[in-house]
């Protein structure tokens, strides 16, 4: 069997080999003093003595000689200078850098944390930035700072390592280094200082550099290196089709929610899909208890969404029903359809009897799962509430618990009014009216206090012996249970309709609020139209300010922005960022977060369309809770395809233009070619045969050929007139020289300069007496007239009767050249006037097509109209209506 190399792989090479991005290169190390810096260094030198441009970016030398004399030969660029807390700190300069173009820098500390107000909150995002570029990087990496080990790493050493990397970044280098040393080499180096400065050398080694955190971090970073060394050689065999044991593809499904255990859940998945070489992706299950959760709680759960992504997972959010049944169906319903061969869960960690009630989802998904493997991960650190949340911690505002005592109270006194009129049994009911009140209006936390609360009141007023909670009659026994358990059955259902009905709500509202913009959108008509509704919908259903910015000659422009909102240079620059990287930035994010505002680019297919910056909320300071965050994520999509929709009429439109503008260059052409040359052919033939044969030519012959050259010359110069006037028209230059004109004059003039082109017809004029006087340019509006006639005469038969009729109708006169010809076909009658435009016909009739044309515009020009009508009995009339008051 023939073993091709799969294309798949090879246009992913080929993509990334013209990728003008630039390589990164990690050096690669398990602890700080085994020499990773200096083995970077002593590369740099080695590429510049092969003639590479090197230069310095950040170095960290700790003072120590032997760093500072590899720095020494290379170009070291300036930092930049951040003040923070009267301190000045001195971070890199990505724009020097990126001015500079090196071929490649060095960077040290890759996971270091930039000072507040950096454009960057972390260096590697410095790092990719230069990279984009088109600039190699060699860096320096500490294995515990890889985000996917952090709590391993915590496990391990005892020490949580805040500064850390997403995964994803470290896969992206093009080749890692790993800088090794046996731990009891790097112990020594310790004592003798040449790691820390001395004074620090003892706490660092109680804290840290004990043998066995040395020695499993020492594995850590090699297994790494390994990882990476299988990966590069699977894809090596698979580009160039080398047989060998492939592994089945996997994809693993990690369900997360706000438990702490989901950070160490998420890890997991990476290291596990890390082993498999499988793709994976987050879930989290949105219940209705989410719309009461705590900011604290969504907050978390958006964080850890985010940790998934940054570990190289796709994130995905879906809703579901409350029960355990529910959200379990959800997650299975999922991975079949993504094709997911493995669940990823975390062992349920309240107590047994808890599940015994409200169910367990790990024990769910595992009967449900099928030929799906399950994989349950535990924490060894338990908090004393796992699920972050204490059994008695109130699920609702102190008020909404006083009025469930308020309640108790009411079912009390109404006990009282009718204690003796009733058993008292039967005030279990009223009891378990307050119940149900309070589970409906209150929530399940105050419905739960009131059940308890009814029962022991109950016992305490209406039970013999009254006053105690002593109970003489075992039978009440029951009805205290029955009383307490069916309230907190009521108060569980109807708190639980409660929070379906209200996410069924949300749901409705968001669903209600994308068809408005995606109507609002479809129905908009231009670019404006549309920045507007983009603008007041989110105005709306947000209440932030907003700003809308496209390009325009290579920066961004400010084309919809909120009242009362101004953005400075220093916000442009941000926006500007997010438009030439087409990554979010600005405030909440991790790049340039001081901003004002928070720039999204408005993505399509085609690229980046422009930039939204969303702006604070009017009442609260709190971010967007995923479900809004999504939400806005939508609306930007509609408006960024909407925007693309409108630059893609417009260029449509301009398409257009052109073709109509070379089609009209054509038919100028073609037609103008032709008229101008037929009459240069008979004047230059007529001239030619009186300069060769004038001699043997009679008078006769001579006057003929010279009455043809003058008649030809004249056809010429209408033309090259009619050309001018054209020109004229459409340039606006054409200006009026307005004065009374004689209706009458204006008939005479035209049909004298007529002449005798109007051949064997007869012109009948019918002008009545006393016809008021019009404001006219006389000279133009014969030029009209002598295009309407000519036009009259080249259609009508011969011998035929031309009309020419004046009247007045209220504050216009008309003027009518009426022919008998063969007519103009309806669908033609609003064409005639257009340029070059010609009703086709079987027979073929000279004219450039342009006399009509100009007839209009001079016409209009006088503020007139010109129109054509089918003449009743056969024929055309071309008809001209000016105004009295010009």
């Amino acid at each position: 069997m023939e073993h091709r190399p799969d294309p798949d792989e090879l246009l992913k090479n080929i993509q990334s080999e013209e990728n003008k991005r630039g390589k990164l290169k990690i050096f690669l190390g398990y602890v700080a003093g085994v020499g990773k810096t200096y083995a970077m260094l002593e590369a740099a030198h080695q590429r510049k003595a092969q003639g590479v441009d090197v230069v310095v970016g950040y170095i960290e030398t700790h003072k120590r000689a032997e760093t500072e004399e590899l720095v020494e030969g290379l170009e070291v660029l300036p930092r930049k200078q951040v003040e923070y807390r009267n301190v000045m700190l001195f971070e890199m300069d990505v724009d020097t850098v990126i001015r500079r173009k090196p071929q490649l820098v060095l960077v040290d500390e890759f996971a270091h944390t930039n000072a507040p107000n950096s454009r960057h909150s972390k260096r590697y995002q410095d790092v990719q930035e230069i990279l984009a570029a088109g600039i190699d990087v060699y860096t320096t990496l500490n294995i515990q700072h890889l985000e996917s080990l952090n709590d391993i790493v915590a496990q391990v050493t005892g020490v949580i390592v805040r500064e850390t990397i997403p995964d994803r970044v470290i896969d992206e280098a093009s080749e890692i280094e790993v800088i090794d040393l046996p731990p009891d080499e790097l112990l020594a180096r310790l004592q003798e200082g040449k790691v820390y400065v001395p004074d620090q050398a003892a706490r660092a080694i109680r804290k840290f550099f004990r043998k066995g955190n040395l020695t499993a971090l020492r594995e850590m970073s090699l297994r790494r290196a390994a990882e990476r060394v299988d990966d590069q050689m699977r894809a090596y065999m698979q580009t160039r089709a080398i047989q060998g044991i492939w592994a089945a593809g996997e994809r693993l499904l990690v369900c997360v929610s706000p438990s702490p255990l989901s950070e160490r859940l998420v890890r997991t998945t990476r290291r596990l899909a890390d082993e498999l070489n499988a793709e994976w992706v987050a879930l989290y299950v949105e219940t209705p208890q989410f719309a009461s959760m705590s900011q604290e709680k969504r907050d978390r759960v958006a964080g850890i969404l985010q940790l998934a992504e940054d570990l190289g997972a796709r994130s995905y959010t879906l809703s579901s029903g409350n029960s355990m049944d529910s959200v379990s169906q959800t997650v299975i319903d999922f991975a079949h359809k993504n094709n997911v061969t493995k669940i990823v869960a975390g062992k349920p960690l309240r107590p047994r009897w808890q599940e015994f009630f409200r169910g367990s989802l790990v024990d769910k998904l595992i009967h449900k799962s099928g030929d799906i493997d399950v994989y349950v991960v535990t924490s060894a650190d338990k908090p004393l509430f796992p699920t972050d949340e204490s059994p008695l911690k109130l699920h609702s505002p102190i008020t909404r618990y006083l009025w469930s005592l308020a309640l108790v109270a009411a079912a009390t006194a109404i006990g009282f009014i009718t204690l003796g009129n009733m058993e008292a049994t039967n005030l279990v009911m009223v009891y378990l009216l307050a119940v149900v009140i309070a589970a409906i209006y209150l929530g399940r936390g105050p419905a739960i206090v009131a059940s308890m609360l009814g029962v022991l009141v109950f016992d305490f007023l209406f039970v013999v012996p009254y006053f105690t909670f002593a109970v003489s009659d075992t039978q009440y026994v029951l009805t205290f249970i029955g009383l307490f358990l069916v309230g907190l059955v009521i108060s569980q259902l109807a708190a639980r309709a409660s929070e379906q009905a209200e996410a069924a709500r949300q749901r409705e509202a968001e669903t209600a609020e994308l068809y408005d913009l995606s109507r609002d959108l479809a129905s908009s008509v231009n670019l404006d139209a549309i920045l507007n509704t983009l603008q007041k919908h989110l105005e709306q259903n947000f209440g932030r300010t907003i700003a809308v910015l496209l390009p325009e000659a290579d920066h961004l422009v400010v084309k919809t922005i909120s009242e009362n909102l101004h953005l400075g240079d220093e916000e442009l620059a941000v926006a500007d960022w997010v438009y030439r990287h087409a990554e979010p930035a600005g405030r909440n994010t991790s790049t340039l977060p001081a901003a004002q505002l928070r720039y999204l680019p408005l993505r399509t297919s085609r690229g980046v369309m422009g930039v939204l910056g969303v702006g604070k909320p009017e009442s609260a300071n709190n971010d967007l809770s995923p479900s809004q965050r999504r939400l806005m994520e939508a609306f930007a999509n509609q408006g960024a395809q909407a925007i693309e929709r409108a630059q893609l009429e417009e260029q449509n439109r301009q398409i257009v233009l052109l073709q109509s503008a070379e089609k009209l260059q054509n038919a100028l052409l073609n037609s103008i070619s032709h008229d101008l040359r037929t009459p240069m052919v008979a004047i230059t033939g007529a001239l030619s045969a009186l300069d060769e044969n004038y001699m043997e030519l009679d008078e006769a012959a001579r006057n003929t050929l010279i009455e043809n050259a003058r008649s030809e010359s004249e056809r010429l110069n209408r033309l090259v007139g009619n050309l001018l006037n054209m020109t004229r028209i459409e340039s606006g230059a054409i200006k009026l020289n307005l004065e009374p004109g004689d209706v009458q004059d204006l008939i005479g003039t035209a049909l004298e300069q007529l002449g005798r082109r109007v051949g064997q017809n007869q012109i009948k004029v019918d002008v009545p007496a006393n016809f008021p006087l019009v404001s006219m340019d006389f000279t133009l509006m014969v030029q009209v007239i002598v295009n309407l006639l000519e036009n009259a005469v080249k259609y009508s038969p011969n011998d035929s009767l031309i009309d020419i009729i004046a009247s007045m109708h209220d504050t216009t006169v008309r003027l009518q050249i009426a022919d008998r010809g063969a007519g103009i076909p309806f669908e033609d009658l609003s064409r005639v006037f257009d340029k070059f435009y010609r009703v086709q016909r079987p027979e073929s009739v000279s004219g450039t097509g342009l006399g009509l044309s100009i007839s209009k515009g001079i016409v209009e020009a006088h503020g007139g109209q010109i129109r054509a009508l089918n003449r009743a009995g056969g024929g055309t009339i071309l008809e001209v209506e000016l105004p009295l008051d010009k």
